[in-house]
């Protein structure tokens, strides 16, 4: 008889980039799903980190939306280039630009937003002072173009669902502007 759910040991495994020069769906959240990106320095944050994976680590990012407190993205590591590290870079930097920025500009949400980070620090006793982001990035590869096609729409039409636009290419914190013909903020997109 088969379990009706999975152990955990199992599910661990589930999302994780197995094929080093796959394309992958995967998910960026901010810890206690804050809404960190309801100001513009900080999406900014994730587009400079963006600029510099793809210049000097070998990204590729195929498209991207940045929500409140979560991101995702299409993306992939050039020949060679290992895409699980590169993430790993991708978050740290942000991490610690989102930190710097919110320490030093001014932010009505500092004492709020800093010691959500904190706490998650010391419950996962990582020896930092502040934790972003959830731990992982929720990876699917993107095999079919069917499968491909599906998660490139739903990145896209996000920002249309949460209500904040009528149409996708009006959100400027995505790639849909780069797919509608359009020059998008981070115009270093490779399209699919």
């Amino acid at each position: 008889m088969r379990p009706a759910f999975y152990p955990l040991s199992c599910m661990g495994n589930a999302y994780k980039i197995r094929d080093k020069e796959g394309l992958y769906f995967v998910t960026f959240t901010i810890v206690g799903w804050a809404d960190v990106f309801t100001r513009q320095i900080y999406r900014d944050c994730i587009l400079d980190s963006f600029r510099y994976c793809i210049q000097h680590k070998g990204l590729n990012v195929h498209a991207y939306v940045i929500m409140s407190n979560h991101l995702h993205a299409i993306l992939s590591a050039k020949e060679g280039e290992d895409l699980p590290s590169i993430i790993r870079d991708l978050k740290k930097f942000t991490s610690k630009a989102i930190v710097k920025a919110i320490q030093s500009g001014p932010e009505s949400r500092r004492a709020w937003l800093l010691d959500i980070f904190r706490q998650e620090a010391q419950r996962t006793q990582r020896g930092q002072d502040y934790i972003v982001w959830q731990e992982g990035y929720h990876a699917k590869q993107l095999i079919t173009n069917p499968f491909l096609n599906q998660k490139l729409s739903y990145i896209h039409n996000n920002p249309v669902k949460a209500g904040w636009v009528s149409k996708a290419e009006d959100y400027v914190y995505s790639s849909a502007r780069n797919y509608a013909g359009e020059m998008g903020l981070l115009h270093e997109i490779d399209l699919l």
